[in-house]
């Protein structure tokens, strides 16, 4: 039963990606450059955020919405990802994590605004 945002599964695999994404541009070269590890670490709060925030909508169009603003900012943490591995912040295996964990928040909204969809038609 889902009674709070923190029981959704995306919103646990958004608090993953955050926590990965801090520890990931706390260190190394990345740890320096300022504007990009505020931009990424800013995305993947998005994530979280948006998907917290939708949960809290009374109607279920406002929820798709942040749902789908949740999706698009972990499209970005994946887009920004590429610009890390082609500057030498991130290994392929450092990319390939954050690609997966993206994904299947992506995978799992999209099973949600579904789900609400289909309730919305009743």
């Amino acid at each position: 039963m889902i009674e709070r945002f923190e029981d959704l599964r995306c919103w646990q695999e958004a608090r993953y990606l955050v926590k990965i994404v801090y520890e990931m541009t706390a260190k190394g070269e990345v740890s320096g450059d300022y504007g990009f590890k505020d931009q990424v670490r800013r995305a993947a709060l998005s994530v979280m955020s948006n998907i917290a925030e939708g949960f809290g909508r009374m109607s279920c169009r406002e929820s798709i919405r942040f749902y789908e603003i949740a999706s698009a900012s972990a499209n970005e943490v994946r887009s920004i990802t590429y610009a890390a591995k082609d500057l030498g912040y991130w290994t392929d295996q450092e990319v390939e994590t954050l690609h997966q964990s993206t994904l299947k928040i992506r995978a799992m909204n999209r099973k949600l605004i579904k789900y609400l969809m289909s309730r919305n038609k009743t």
